[in-house]
């Protein structure tokens, strides 16, 4: 079954890439991992930590009326 959401803000964006990691049987160690990254820079994103670049995505976003869904596949639902 997949999930689905709105993303409206850094955080909501956040909570889904989280619900994702852990779906996927992920913790924030082996997800940095495999990206090459830190496991606080993953920690940041989940927790919808602000950024320059997050702050105007969804500011553009309420100005033109962009709505942006996630959806979630969890692995036993993938081909």
């Amino acid at each position: 079954m997949a999930y689905s959401g709105k993303v409206t803000s850094a955080e909501s964006l956040g909570r889904i890439l989280q619900q994702a990691r852990l779906l996927s049987g992920l913790s924030q160690r082996e997800l940095a991992e495999r990206l090459g990254t830190t496991q606080r820079y993953i920690w940041e994103i989940e927790a919808g930590k602000p950024s320059i670049y997050t702050d105007r995505l969804f500011a553009m976003m309420r100005e033109t009326g962009m709505e942006l869904t996630a959806t979630i596949d969890p692995k036993e639902n993938r081909g």
